[in-house]
């Protein structure tokens, strides 16, 4: 009987494990691979804020589960993992529903003989009250599209009162400063910036404000002090207002009070502080940090039972005893290559190998203005960019993840079809 390897989530990694197992296991008919998610398409993650500020169509940009399943080997199953049973070795999948609220599939019983969840994070909004009621958050394509939407009323709202005369002005307050905050902030300058070129032409980025709210001493704690003193100096530069060292006690609609100084009015307000693992996890009965992350081994097993692996941003793996991986797209990467290759070798008849993290650096983009990263070159050497090369090298990363899902040809031909789009389609999504 064949092994039936189920992974739940279709994030970077567990996309790109789904994609490889595929290829290697699921076409030869030597196992049988499942990818289970709640979405029917996949989007690489770190482009959410893109697609919140108009800068990216996320059409375009979308993988499609079923028809990448149909090509790499794999099968794929639309559902949300409810509960997950070690003894009997199944996961249950929550019933479905149609927007009129009738059934459409019934709750679904998945058997596993090896199970490997990558469901991912959402943003940790630290017990501060308020912040789930008046704040947006940006975990999903969903979340990313409503925001967007609100965004433009916003600008038809402001630029039309602008127009007949009167005082008014977009207020937007972003709680975080670490790189979806860093990096939304600076699109949404740009988004601005391109407004009267579709005809909205009074709303400028002299009537648009964007607070920036860290309640650290700086931005980008990932990132050496002197880039994140050169990133707090650009977005200054962008007319971002960056307030450090001060937390959020409580959100109220419209406005953010600080711990210290006067509170923050907004028209919108997004939350991207913290990162933690969804609260589902607790329900499975696994061995978790504080974070709701399932502790694992070297070998990325949970250490509660040695058939559920995890891997991604729900993962907790150690790299020593006072580190843990952080949650970062290529942790995701790396665990997924890991994984990967460790099946293989089991399948051959040779012993699996740790994962040893290697942490390659940071990226950070600011829109078309600019970018700044860490690349480490080794344990004790790094090298930081700024400007054209870091720009390049935050553009590679997604091109790697596109690598992985479709190999090197295809790759060329998204970066191809994507010029093409860049050139004939709106610099800014407007719908």
């Amino acid at each position: 009987m064949k092994e039936r390897i189920v992974i739940v989530g279709g994030g970077a990694g567990g996309l790109e494990l789904a994609t490889q197992l595929g290829r290697k296991l699921g076409r030869k008919g030597k196992a049988q691979i499942t990818l289970i998610d709640r979405n029917t398409t996949h989007l690489w993650k770190p482009l959410l804020h893109e697609v919140a500020s108009g800068a990216l169509d996320s059409r375009l940009a979308e993988v499609d589960y079923r028809g990448q399943s149909a090509r790499e080997g794999f099968q794929f199953l639309i559902g949300t993992l409810e509960h997950v049973d070690k003894d009997a070795k199944t996961v249950t999948l929550a019933a479905i529903n149609n927007s009129e609220g009738e059934e459409v599939l019934s709750t679904r019983n998945v058997p596993y003989d090896r199970l490997i969840l990558a469901v991912g994070s959402v943003t940790a909004d630290f017990g501060t009250p308020g912040v789930k009621e008046n704040c947006y958050f940006l975990d999903s394509l969903k979340q990313a599209d409503a925001f967007h939407a609100e965004l433009l009323d916003e600008f038809l709202r402001v630029n039309q009162a602008l127009e007949d005369g009167k005082e008014a002005e977009l207020s937007l307050a972003i709680v975080g400063g670490g790189a979806t905050g860093v990096e939304l902030a600076a699109e949404l300058v740009h988004s601005v910036s391109l407004l009267s070129i579709y005809g909205l032409k009074h709303l400028d980025r002299s009537h648009f404000k964007v607070q920036l709210i860290e309640a650290g001493e700086r931005l980008l704690p990932a990132l050496p002090e002197r880039l994140s003193t050169s990133v707090l100096k650009k977005l200054r530069k962008l007319g971002v207002e960056v307030i450090l060292n001060n937390p959020v006690k409580e959100v109220t609609k419209q406005q953010l009070c600080l711990s210290e100084g006067e509170p923050i009015t907004a028209d919108m307000m997004v939350w991207a502080a913290g990162v933690r693992a969804p609260d589902i996890t607790q329900s499975w009965n696994l061995q978790l940090r504080k974070n709701n992350q399932i502790e694992v081994n070297e070998y990325l097993q949970s250490v509660s039972d040695k058939s559920i692996y995890a891997m991604g941003d729900c993962s907790a793996c150690r790299i020593d005893d006072e580190r843990w991986v952080p949650p970062r797209a290529q942790s995701a990467h790396q665990m997924a290559e890991c994984l990967y290759k460790n099946i293989l070798r089991e399948y051959g008849g040779r012993e699996p190998k740790p994962f040893r993290y290697k942490d390659r650096g940071s990226l950070v983009s600011l829109s078309r203005f600019s970018a700044v990263g860490n690349l480490m070159q080794s344990k004790s050497v790094s090298m930081s960019i700024e400007g054209t090369l870091a720009r390049w090298a935050y553009a590679s990363l997604y091109r790697m993840h596109q690598r992985a899902l479709h190999g090197w040809w295809k790759m060329f031909l998204i970066l191809l079809v994507d010029k093409l789009n860049h050139a004939v389609k709106p610099r800014l999504k407007l719908h």
